[in-house]
This record gives C-alpha cells, structure tokens and sequence, in this order.
C-alpha cells in the first residue's frame, strides 16, 4: 500500500517533509526523452543546479550500490527518486531500478517525475511496483497554449507536432493521473511559470489536475533557456499571485529547491552528490524543469 499524502507530508521534502530533516536521492537513471519542450537544455555537467542536470547517468544495477553508499553518508535520507535526466517513462531503466528498489532497500519512499506522455499506458506497471508519489509536470491543459511550451512529442515512434502534439499529450497526462490517483499513488504537479505563454492559465489547471486526482500542485518559475531564451523571469509577485489563484483548487507547494537529476541529501541543508556521484560541483544558477 503506497504512503497516503497525509504519509508524505511528514516524511517526503516535496511534501513537507523539508521541516523534519528528511533527506532524498535522486538517481539519475534515465537517459532518454519523448516530449521537445521549448525551455529544456538538457544536459550532462558538473555546474548547473537545476533538474535535467546530472554529472552521469548510472544503469539500474549502479543505482544499488550508489543507494548503500548514499545511506551510509548521510542515513537522512528517506526519499529514493528519479526524475531525469530524461523522462523515467521514455525508457525501462527508471521502472527497473524501483523494482531493484523494492526488493533492496524496502523502507524507502518510492518517488517518480515524469512528463506524462506514457503514464497512462504505464499506470498498471507503476502501481504494481509500488511507487509512493508521483510528479508530473503538466504546462497547460489547452492545447494551442501547450503548443507554445511544448515544439513535439514522439509518442510510439512517430513525431507529433504543435496542437496535434500537445492534444495527445494533456489527453495521456490527465488519463494517467486519474488512473494513479485512483490507485492510492499521491499525485503532485509541477508547472513552468511563462507569464506572457501560461501566466494567465495557472487557475485552469490546478483546477484541472485537482478534479483529476492531483493532491499537490508546485508553480517553478522559469529561468529562460533555449528556444523561451527572450521570455521574462516571472517575478516574485507573478510567482505568488499564480500560487493564490491555483491554491483555490489545490494544495499549493512553496519549497521547492530546483533539485539537480543527481542531487543527494537534504534539500537546503547538506547536499552530498559531489561525493556520492564522485564529481565536482561548482553551482551555475540556471533552471528548466522538474
């Protein structure tokens, strides 16, 4: 039986679990994506601290051995995660190593980010696994506006574009968390904050992803990368009054940390990636999605 939200809230940092010193691991496991979204640089590195950012991507078999050295360093850790560098739903590495997980390393919280593309094709496999939370990042629940974010999909080996893309997309995504939620699987959402692409569509989809089964909603503001490059940052107003609007429908989260894909311990506090993944961290601020 997965952990309820209620569970979550005290021993999950996305959750408000950051108050009781619970720390997480995230394994980068995930090397591949599905969806084109227009902010996303991707990319392997030692510098950037944002999600879609690892130093490497390790195999299933890998991931074990990291999560026993992790919990000897730092035994805050309560959370095993996998949210990228690619989408954990694109390939069968991110569900194989929960099942690894599983087997191994049974006390921990089971917690997933995906894209949602595949999510409702793979509902069954993820509830028998027993995944405890799950994120999926949902832009828009309209079409043209997710045409705006979001260039292409690849959906069973074909390119999907614009409206057609997206269509496809917010239709899987919805299907998916109703079908997990349904299952006991604590649902949270992120949303990319563009105000001049999604500013004003904020209360639409929380009251969306609520009525859908969500039980979390989490707005991050966007750093502007790749093809959104000109779009302004949001700023702490914009943040705030999307936050007021969306938590009429939802629980609204404000902690998030803008985790890396390989980021180890607990979020503002220690941070334990440099040694666990062997590399050297020198932080760039910079930010896509999660």
């Amino acid at each position: 039986m997965s952990n309820t939200y209620k569970d979550l809230q005290n021993s999950h940092p996305c959750f408000g679990g950051h108050k009781n010193n619970v720390g997480r691991i995230h394994l980068p496991v995930s090397p591949c994506c599905n969806i084109a979204c227009r902010f996303c640089d991707r990319v392997i590195n030692d510098t950037e601290n944002r999600p879609g950012v690892t130093s490497k991507v390790i195999t299933p078999v890998e991931s074990t051995d990291i999560l026993e050295r992790a919990l000897k360093v730092c035994p805050e850790i309560k959370v095993a995660g996998i949210a990228g560098p690619g989408d954990t739903l694109a390939s069968d590495y991110a569900l194989e190593t929960f099942k690894r997980i599983k087997e191994k390393f049974p006390q921990l919280i089971k917690c997933m980010s995906t894209n949602g593309l595949l999510l409702y094709e793979k509902a069954d496999e993820i509830i028998e696994i027993g995944i405890d939370s799950l994120t999926v990042t949902v832009n828009a629940v309209n079409p043209e506006i997710e045409a705006k974010l979001n260039k292409y999909i690849i959906y069973h080996g074909k390119k999907y574009e614009g409206i057609e893309g997206s269509e496809i997309l917010i239709e899987n995504q919805l299907k998916g968390i109703k079908k997990v939620s349904s299952a006991g699987i604590t649902v949270k959402v992120n949303t990319v904050l563009v105000p001049e692409i999604n500013g004003d569509h904020i209360e639409e989809i929380a009251k969306t992803v609520s009525k859908t089964g969500a039980s979390i909603y989490n707005i991050i503001p966007l750093i502007p990368k790749f093809e959104l490059a000109d779009c302004k940052i949001p700023t702490c107003l914009q943040i705030d009054e999307a936050r007021t609007k969306a938590s009429k429908y939802i629980d609204v989260f404000r902690h998030c940390q803008h985790c890396r894909a390989d980021a180890v311990g607990v979020p503002g506090k220690s941070e334990f990636s440099d040694q666990i993944y062997q590399r050297r961290l020198n932080i760039k601020e910079t930010f896509s999605h999660g």
